[in-house]
């Protein structure tokens, strides 16, 4: 079994995080079942629904699991000290920030004696979340789905990795495998925090059309655009963009994005509309690059465990094929048997 010092930290048995994706995909079902499997759940904090629907979660995973689960923020807006406050009174104790620095979250967190994660995109953010105090960086390289940056994740684990030593980092973005899984760890990281890969499963909560999208996506079906956050009017740092499955949408419109901002003042409640059913030709699929690596809809207990038993396989097969040992069964393709 594979263990890393955050496994101690966290108190889980696998050094696999699931991502606390924002807009209510990453909810209590998906939470619990990746905390019962032995990583660390994670509910997305930031969504449409408040404080109260955040309890309610956070309630609800605890009705699914005995096992830690943590709560993970869209921090730089407003809403914000609101629901980390709710988190905390709920009595939640692994608390992920991401987006800002992390410093004016640090004195409650301090005194609630939480866990504190920072997700980060650059060499930069790591120090400042690291001298903030945080407990854990989480490096996100431009591959990942969402909301991200422009490094890409093999040359930024090792730069962050250096950079915030003895901190943990956890690595994030374009892992889909047991493969995946295992560069991270010989980058430097103690862990994986995988978003894309949950999304293909059903506890994700996320529209049935689009998970299909993100099963058919092959390698360069992703972009990274603003488009949809110009289209929804969501505000978001000037150097972050969305990694998105391509659709009509972002087919039409990347490129053009100020005569984007002019049409949907125009079509804006034509947009809402498309947003209420989901449609997948003309709102955003959030995903990563690692979708051309997804080929299943996956539960995520099962997905759990598949991926450090490939990984494990991983890192003692290359030792053993390097020194030209035998290598025994490969799981990484049983299931396509």
């Amino acid at each position: 079994m594979l263990h890393t010092r955050i496994c101690h930290l966290l108190g889980i048995n696998h050094p696999l995080l699931n991502a606390p994706m924002g807009g209510g995909y990453a909810r209590a079902e998906l939470a619990a079942a990746v905390t019962n499997a032995g990583g660390l759940g994670m509910i997305g904090g930031t969504t449409g629904g408040g404080a109260d629907w955040l309890r309610a979660q956070i309630r609800r995973t605890r009705s699914l699991t005995a096992g830690p689960f943590g709560v993970g923020f869209i921090s730089h807006l407003p809403s914000t000290p609101e629901l980390q406050e709710a988190a905390l009174t709920e009595g939640v104790r692994i608390i992920a920030h991401s987006f800002t620095d992390p410093a004016p979250f640090m004195p409650a967190l301090r005194a609630a004696r939480a866990i504190v994660l920072c997700q980060v995109r650059t060499v930069e953010q790591a120090k400042q979340a690291a001298a903030a105090g945080v407990h854990v960086i989480i490096a996100q390289g431009t591959e990942a789905g969402g909301h991200t940056g422009h490094i890409s994740t093999l040359p930024l684990v090792p730069a962050v990795v250096d950079a915030v030593a003895p901190l943990p980092v956890i690595a994030a973005g374009g892992i889909a495998d047991g493969r995946g899984i295992a560069a991270a760890l010989m980058l430097g990281a103690e862990g994986v925090w995988l978003g894309t890969r949950f999304v293909a499963s059903p506890e994700a909560n996320f529209p049935e059309a689009k998970k299909a999208r993100v099963v058919a996506a092959g390698m360069g079906d992703t972009v990274l655009t603003r488009v949809h956050d110009i289209a929804d009017r969501m505000p978001w740092p000037p150097d972050i963009g969305g990694r998105t499955i391509r659709n009509a949408f972002s087919d039409r419109w990347h490129g053009r994005e100020e005569e984007l901002r002019t049409w949907i003042a125009e079509h804006g409640e034509e947009h809402t509309a498309r947003q209420r059913v989901h449609d997948p030709d003309e709102t955003s699929i959030y995903a990563g690059e690692a979708a051309g690596l997804i080929r299943e809809l996956t539960p995520a207990g099962e997905l759990v465990e598949r991926l450090m038993v490939e990984a494990e396989f991983v890192l003692r097969g290359r030792f053993h094929s390097l020194t030209e040992a035998p290598v025994p069964h490969d799981p990484l393709h049983a299931h396509d048997e």
